[in-house]
């Protein structure tokens, strides 16, 4: 007999499942269906908080939190930005927001419009049009926030106006 081959004495028996197994297929039975969009929104809204209270529009370069990114080189990542560009949308201040990072304010209202599809479907039995990204979008958004993070470390102008 071959390796690959399986025959009836030798299957593969799975074994009974564990305590905690048991714990998590009794806990996902019993809990709501709405806990898992209210968990999400709790966490949101717990993260908005945290950006309001802290302020990043009025904190140091190395204030904690920081971007390890730009405090080991110097240079804005992908994300530099987003934090005050959230802080600004909060506040309403739209240009300051794309002013500090123009993809992130770009994605919200896709991101917002996914969340409010799951969770109505998920929590109230909603159907919403789904927002199909095909993987070309993707790849396109993805490799256009790349160019994005590549032209706000150029410097020289114009690509200094995206520097922040």
């Amino acid at each position: 007999m071959y390796f690959h081959e399986v025959t009836d004495a030798h299957a593969h028996a799975y074994p009974p499942p564990g305590r905690i197994a048991r714990l998590m297929a009794k806990m996902r039975t019993r809990t709501p269906r709405w806990a898992a969009p209210l968990a999400v929104l709790g966490c949101i809204g717990a993260s908005l908080a945290y950006t309001e209270w802290v302020d990043p529009t009025n904190s140091n370069a190395d204030s904690i939190p920081t971007c390890l990114v730009r405090l080991t080189t110097g240079l804005d990542c992908p994300g530099c930005g987003g934090t005050r560009a959230a802080w600004y949308l909060m506040h309403g201040d739209l240009p300051a927001a794309a002013r500090h990072h123009m993809m992130f304010v770009f994605a919200v209202p896709f991101a917002l419009y996914l969340y409010v599809a799951w969770a109505g479907r998920v929590a109230f039995g909603w159907k919403l049009p789904t927002l199909r990204i095909s993987p070309l979008i993707g790849g396109i958004f993805i490799a256009t926030w790349a160019l994005f993070m590549v032209l706000r470390n150029l410097p020289w102008a114009p690509f200094t106006y995206f520097y922040v």
